[in-house]
């Protein structure tokens, strides 16, 4: 009898056996735009493996906002930028974060078998990389890229093709959906957090997170209470407030309660006088809620543009600000005095090695950080949530999309 060349979503050939064809969520350049018109579904071939990769039957993906970008193409086209390379296909099939099974691995491939529940980690590098075979940190290789959004068949497809060392345990205590949400989240904030000595979270300290109620931001507070510091959330609505509490905050600032944001003016400057006051105004809202003068160890950032500024200006004497976007803009400007002369430091982050997305999973499997899943939906409202989160009407949290998995909960086993 003839092999199936395809199968549908949730339907599942022998453990082991390949299909040939493949459900997957894909954009393509003739329509970027707006997410939901630009990621389609389509079917295509199942990808070949390298010798050490390995292909996950994908049950569940998280939704990020870098493939809101890919749907764009901007701020780079992410299929010419392969094409460059040397890939040949003219697609992209994204998705950064998934949860399912090792369906089948190459022959150098290390460290899971076939049938194992995973969840992946979203850092990919050439594996003959010499940077990396050298022993240094494979996140600052030439050749590292983002899983899923810099390289093709991510978790937007039925089976996705990953590299062994990608591969993590899946929580038992999640279902699928849950397991699928908070990986590439949770591994470059616990980057941005612990990834930069002498500046790493310990016991006491105070850290200022912004955009708490987000995905990003809300593991962020987890991971700061779970090392036994102590978060303060900056939010932008008073309904997130409760949220971020639960979340671990020890308190919350309305970034809406002041109006100094944007590019610093001038010192010399007329209006430089008002940001000033704004910003020292900020500080102590920070002191209110600590108790005392005490300013912010660390000041985990994303927003950028908008923000910098007053985060450089509050952190604390010998602190550091570390930033893993510019989700308000890249044009940054500083008064370098207080930078300086304090001996702050400004740290760039981005995602995170095998070994940090590998302690950020053991506080998740430890139960003590929460994915923060705010709703899930089905596989072919991929499209749907990528408006969603474009426009900023998401949910707070991280969302999530079934893939082979056919309902919600499925996948909890402990």
């Amino acid at each position: 009898m003839a092999k199936k060349e395809i199968f549908e979503l949730g339907e599942k050939p022998t453990l082991g056996e390949v299909p040939k064809k493949m459900h997957a969520f894909l954009v393509r350049q003739d329509r970027f735009g707006k997410p939901i018109d630009s990621w389609q579904r389509e079917i295509i071939d199942v990808p070949k493996l390298g010798p050490k990769d390995v292909l996950v039957y994908v049950m569940a993906t998280g939704i990020n906002y870098n493939n809101v970008w890919a749907a764009l193409g901007y701020p780079v086209d992410v299929i010419a930028d392969r094409q460059k390379k040397g890939e040949p296909e003219d697609f992209h099939a994204g998705g950064s974060d998934a949860s399912g099974i090792v369906w089948t691995v190459g022959e150098q491939a290390e460290g899971f078998k076939i049938g194992d529940e995973v969840v992946v980690h979203s850092g990919w590098w050439e594996p003959e990389d010499p940077w990396v075979l050298s022993g240094k940190d494979p996140m600052l290789a030439p050749s590292v890229r983002i899983w899923g959004y810099q390289t093709n068949y991510g978790s937007y497809c039925q089976f996705a093709k990953a590299q062994s060392h990608q591969l993590k345990k899946k929580p038992k205590h999640l279902s699928w959906e849950e397991a699928a949400c908070y990986m590439l989240c949770a591994s470059t904030a616990y980057r941005q957090l612990m990834g930069w000595s002498p500046h790493t979270v310990e016991e006491g300290d105070i850290v200022l997170v912004w955009g708490a109620a987000g995905g990003l931001g809300a593991l962020a507070l987890q991971i700061v209470s779970a090392l036994g510091a102590k978060p303060i959330a900056v939010i932008s609505d008073e309904s997130k407030r409760q949220f971020c509490m639960e979340k671990g905050a020890i308190g919350a600032i309305n970034r809406n309660d002041f109006d100094h944001w944007g590019v610093l003016p001038a010192t010399d400057a007329p209006e430089y006088k008002a940001w000033v006051s704004g910003a020292r105004s900020f500080g102590k809202a920070i002191w209110e809620i600590v108790g005392e003068r005490k300013n912010p160890k660390i000041v985990f950032e994303h927003p950028g543009e908008a923000t910098l500024p007053t985060s450089c200006f509050i952190c604390d004497l010998g602190g550091m600000v570390v930033i893993c976007a510019g989700t308000s803009g890249y044009n940054v400007t500083l008064d370098l005095r207080y930078h300086w002369m304090q001996q702050k430091r400004l740290q760039g982050s981005h995602l995170a090695n095998d070994e940090q997305a590998e302690a950020v999973n053991e506080l998740i499997i430890a139960k003590r950080v929460d994915p923060c899943l705010s709703k899930t939906y089905s596989f072919d409202e991929i499209g749907h949530a990528h408006q969603l989160m474009h426009d900023n009407k998401h949910p707070y949290g991280n969302m999530a999309c079934l893939v082979n998995a056919l309902s919600m909960g499925e996948g909890r086993t402990g």
